[in-house]
């Protein structure tokens, strides 16, 4: 009985986190963390904010991503709340079809209720905006939804995180952040045909990223990874998107991070570099392979 009060007990702080350190509400906090308006905001066409309609090319076909405004018609408007933790929690839609994982419910599954409470509340009162889904772009065998519920029994584990007792808090908190709002997982982690991830890569980069950049390897490896990096120039990096080198964060990372990882509290930026300090390091050569193939983009670290 003891054991299972101190675990419930880590679950509700590593939950709850530092966000009350941070100058927002809980439900902004979470929606910069959760990188919504770089998807959701087609700014290189001058889309209105969470209008939906930024193209993402992956190696399985061009998706748009959708309105998530209020608007009852072409948003999200006529949702309930129960929807909209369905979607994050199950990876589905209000009339039950499965979502590609393109939208990240595979990683946001891990937040807590009250979190998905709160950035349901923060969407609901963002400004409306009339604009219609554009169709994605796939071959003709990835159209049928059905077939995603036969890649969710491979790739799917629905459910919030469960905090890990034998870890500190700092480190549960960390992993609560990466593995669920933060997402690093679904760029930094290289995929399979399927789209599945890796196994034994967590974190281990890829070149075959999002709009096909090449994401870094930040798992601890000393010659491929960060592993030579200290915590405090990764918490330096995380919220200025500048290394101690003077280098920059490429145009992925730097929009993650100007819109998003610069806005936490140093506690959480300090548990992050703490969980990412402790995953397997993987010698997966990402940065001497993006020399010989010299890709249009560099998205990181």
């Amino acid at each position: 009985m003891k054991a299972i009060a101190l675990t419930a007990g880590l679950a509700v702080s590593i939950a709850g986190g530092a966000w009350a350190d941070a100058p927002m509400s809980r439900g902004e906090y979470l929606y910069k963390l959760s990188g919504c308006e770089n998807c959701h905001t087609d700014r290189e066409h001058d889309g209105a904010r969470l209008g939906g309609g930024r193209k993402l090319e992956t190696p399985l076909g061009v998706f748009y991503t959708p309105n998530i405004t209020p608007d009852k018609d072409t948003g999200i408007g006529r949702w309930s709340e129960a929807d909209f933790i369905r979607a994050l929690r199950e990876g589905k839609r209000p009339d039950g079809a499965n979502y590609y994982p393109s939208f990240p419910y595979t990683s946001y599954t891990r937040l807590s209720d009250a979190d998905m409470k709160a950035l349901w509340g923060y969407l609901r009162a963002v400004p409306a905006v009339r604009q219609a889904d554009e169709p994605h772009e796939l071959p003709w065998y990835l159209r049928w939804r059905p077939l995603l519920t036969f890649w969710k029994w491979l790739y799917f584990d629905a459910g919030a995180y469960q905090p890990v007792a034998a870890k500190t808090a700092q480190w549960n908190r960390g992993a609560y952040l990466v593995q669920g709002a933060a997402h690093c997982g679904e760029c930094h982690t290289p995929r399979n045909l399927l789209g599945g991830y890796r196994k034994g890569y967590l974190l281990a980069g890829t070149m075959t990223g999002p709009e096909g950049a090449v994401v870094p390897n930040i798992t601890p490896d000393k010659q491929f990874g960060i592993g030579r990096w200290k915590r405090p120039e990764l918490v330096q990096y995380l919220s200025s998107g500048i290394r101690t080198d003077g280098d920059c964060a490429g145009s992925l990372m730097a929009e993650i991070i100007d819109n998003g990882l610069k806005y936490l509290p140093p506690g959480d930026l300090e548990a992050i570099a703490a969980y990412v300090a402790e995953v397997p390091a993987v010698a997966n050569p990402v940065h001497k392979a993006k020399k010989a193939k010299k890709p249009k983009d560099d998205s990181g670290y």
